[in-house]
């Protein structure tokens, strides 16, 4: 089943959307977002005129598909949700303390292992793991640390 979502833009609503899309600095999704929306406005113009999803998509060079998700989430969020898409609402948790990182600078600042001639981001990792500074950690997160502290 298809769920169509008929956009009814107000006054003010049109002229922002259309000061977006004539000047200034904006992003270039922000910029299709605001064409999306101004096609697809039901008040505009009449309706064996106004184009399709279709039509639009095939415009603007983007998938049916995103035409829709713009529609819906200006349905169901409002414009700045539909101009600016999903915020994230995931929350990141360090994997390292300052304790710990203070480790791992001083440890990457010491003697490789025998055998090496220096420390490697995956022998550091492993070493922090072997010490129990933490109870794993990627060779990726010691690059961000040891990149912060250059």
């Amino acid at each position: 089943m298809r769920v169509y979502y008929k956009v009814t833009l107000i006054e003010q609503e049109i002229e922002e959307l259309k000061k977006i899309t004539q000047k200034g600095k904006h992003s270039s999704q922000k910029v299709i977002n605001a064409l999306i929306l101004l096609n697809c406005n039901e008040t505009s113009c009449p309706i064996e005129n106004k184009p399709t999803s279709q039509e639009i998509a095939k415009t603007l060079n983007i998938s049916v598909r995103k035409v829709e998700r713009v529609k819906k989430r200006f349905i169901d969020e409002g414009l700045e949700a539909a101009l600016n898409g999903k915020t994230s609402d995931r929350v990141y948790e360090k994997k390292i303390d300052g304790d710990a990182e203070a480790h791992l600078i001083a440890m990457s600042c010491s003697e490789p292992p025998e055998g090496f001639s220096r420390w490697t981001l995956r022998l550091l990792s492993g070493e922090m793991v072997r010490l129990e500074y933490v109870e794993s950690i990627s060779h990726e997160t010691v690059r961000q640390v040891l990149k912060k502290t250059n």
